[in-house]
Formats: structure tokens, sequence, C-alpha cells
């Protein structure tokens, strides 16, 4: 099977969740044999035009980016479709709503068979407070062209799975997320003890600094809780919100209990999650979020807003959940985690044990594969009729 993918900045990933994704996905599909083509940004990977290199396996091909907002996504997706239509793939997979706006661009090519197109939506982007208005209008045409030419629309969350119906009276395929795999990390604790921390003493924030996260509401939240001894560490990069981060520096401005650790990988970011204390995603959009589920599968106690893709990941019992956006009930709800830690354990043993029974790697390749397959079966199947049609005649 041939693959190609287009939506994903490239590889190896250094932040995001799609790119995550995609860094374990597609070199397990590659070890099962198949053949997989990532158009990766340019601007991303920091390497010349349409320079190939190799990615355990998967075949990243740069291609043409301008690192300007909005502008780079929507021209290397388009570049990526035209060259995903001039090549003998079976499958185009799109990521994301936004390069979805091309995905009717592989079917084009009158001199070979049109590959099967799928899309996976991780969230609705063009609510995402980063994009300005036409931005914005550009990925919403990205999801209406999904929902009209994609052969199979995957999703990561059951609220988007019903979004998509309510919609577009689009059935959907749910195939969600699985927690990236952490290193092994520092049993000293040495690079937490330099920021100044305690292990199991500090609140913990994972993801990117922009606000449908809402780090500035965990921030304020945080100045009127009761507990002194305890610290807050915000980890994560700005992401076209520069801005917005020079306003949280500013909330936490002489307050030596509340950390920005920047954007850390690897050894360091697993130290950081594995001693936290307690985990926070005060998020008023999420897909399905990956740090949340890392941070379930470490057995670290989660604290998060009661949007719905929380609630699908937490239940009734397996981390707290405050009402999103309402600050007194953010403080509320940090307060009595630190007050109850042994209850907040209980549930983080609950969540842990299910995030490896449901959220794996090696299930999403195989459920993506056998997507994949169903495509190009009932595509196969379609070809016998119409010989036995005309056979017939």
């Amino acid at each position: 099977m041939k693959v190609a993918v287009i939506g994903p900045k490239g590889l190896p990933a250094k932040q995001g969740g799609i790119e995550h994704h995609c860094s374990e996905v597609y070199p397990r599909m590659v070890a099962q044999g198949n053949s997989v083509v990532l158009f990766a940004r340019s601007s991303y990977t920091n390497l010349s035009w349409f320079r190939k290199t190799s990615y355990e396996g998967v075949k990243v091909v740069n291609i043409p980016s301008i690192c300007l907002r909005g502008i780079d996504a929507f021209l290397s997706s388009f570049i990526g479709a035209i060259s995903a239509s001039l090549g003998p793939y079976n499958i185009v997979h799109f990521h994301a709503l936004g390069p979805s706006l091309f995905c009717w661009l592989p079917k084009l090519n009158p001199f070979r068979k049109a590959p099967k197109i799928v899309v996976t939506c991780q969230g609705l982007d063009w609510q995402r407070a980063k994009w300005g208005k036409f931005s914005s209008t550009m990925i919403r045409l990205g999801e209406r062209a999904a929902a009209m030419f994609a052969d199979e629309i995957t999703v990561v969350s059951r609220e988007l799975e019903a979004y998509f119906w309510q919609t577009y009276q689009r059935k959907t395929v749910y195939i969600p997320n699985a927690p990236a795999t952490y290193e092994d990390s520092d049993p000293d604790f040495k690079f937490g003890k330099s920021l100044g921390l305690e292990s199991g003493k500090y609140i913990i924030f994972l993801g990117r600094l922009v606000p449908e996260k809402r780090p500035e509401l965990l921030i304020e939240a945080f100045k009127r809780i009761d507990n002194s001894n305890w610290k807050l560490v915000l980890v994560g990069g700005v992401s076209d919100t520069t801005l917005y981060h020079k306003e949280l520096l500013e909330r936490a401005e002489d307050r030596q209990d509340i950390i920005f650790a920047g954007e850390l990988r690897g050894e360091r970011l697993a130290e950081l999650v594995r001693g936290a204390g307690l985990f926070a995603l005060p998020s008023d959009l999420e897909g399905l979020p990956l740090a949340m589920l890392e941070a379930m599968r470490e057995g670290i106690p989660i604290l998060a807003s009661d949007i719905l893709a929380h609630r699908q990941l937490l239940g009734q019992d397996r981390g707290m959940l405050f009402q999103a956006g309402n600050l007194q009930s953010c403080v509320n709800s940090i307060n009595f985690a630190l007050k109850d830690l042994d209850k907040l354990s209980l549930m983080a043993s609950k969540a842990k044990e299910h995030v490896l029974e449901n959220y794996t790697w090696q299930k999403i390749t195989a459920d993506n594969l056998d997507l994949y397959s169903a495509l190009l079966s009932s595509d196969l199947a379609s070809n016998v009729k119409e010989s036995e049609i005309i056979e017939m005649k």
C-alpha cells in the first residue's frame, strides 16, 4: 500500500499533536511493509526545498513554504496535494481541516487512477483564537471540502463525530489519539531541582501557550489558592501568539512560584511530568488532548475544564473537572485537590488503567490500516461489479 500524507508540519516532531501522531503511526505502517511519503514544510524542518529525508522509514519530502502565519499551511498543503496527484498513491491522507481545502486535487489527474482520500480532524481549528477572520474562513472551507470530497473522515473524539453528523449529515470513523512514548527520566530529579521544584509539590500545565488553552486562567487561579508551598510550572512554546505570551509573563511577574519552563522534549519533559503532583488543563477547546493522555498514562492526578473532550477522557472517576472559563470554580477545585491528594491519586490509578486499555498506538495504526484496506477493497468490488455488468451486456 502506498500512502501520501499532507498537513503535518514535518518529522521528526518538534511541537504539535498532529506531528506526534504521525511520528507514532506512520513508522509502524512502514514496519508492516507499507510505503509512506510525508510532505513536510521546509519552514518547519529548516531544510532546502524538495530535499528528501527519512524518519524511521517514512520518506519526508520538504516542499516550499513561507514562514508567515496562515499562508504557510495553505501554500504547503496546495503544493503537497499537487505532488500527491502526480504520484502512484493508493491513499492520500490529509491531517487537519485547513490542508483539507485541497483534498479534491489528487483526484483530478486523468493519467492515474484516483487515490482514496482520507481526512483526519483533530479539532475544529477555525475556532482557535490565533487565526484571523480570513484564515478561519479558509479553514471552515477546508472542513466543507472534507465533508464533500473525502472518501472517509476520521475524528479523534465523540464530540467531533457528533459535530460532523449534525452539521453535514456525514458519518465519520472514530479513531482516537494515544499518548506519546516518554523517554526514561532522571530519578534524582536534577533538572526539576535546577528550576527550584520539589517532586510532587507542583502543578504542571503542558501545551502551547495559546488563548484557547486558557493558561492565564490557571495562573490567576493559582495566585488565589490557599496552599503556599506548591508551585505552578507552565511547559510549552508560543504558536503565533507573541503578544499573548507577553501578557502571561506580566500576570506572573514577581511571582517566584510560577515558572515558565519553555518548550521541552525528551528526558527533561518526561522528568517534569512524572514529578508533578497535579496536571492541569483549563482549555476551552480541545480535540483529544495528547498531553492529558500522556499524564494519565504516567499516573499523574488530573484537573481539567469540563469540556466534552475532557469529560470523554476523565468520565466521573478518572480525574477532577471544573467549570470551563470559571475562575472561582478553578480555584475551588485546585484547593480541594491539594487537600485531598489521596482521592486524586485513586482517580489517577483508574485513569492510567483506562488509557492502557483503550489508547494504544498499535491499535490506532491497525484501525487506520483497516480503514485504508476497506476503502481499497470497496473500490475493487465496484470494479468487479462494473466488469460483470459489461460482460452481461
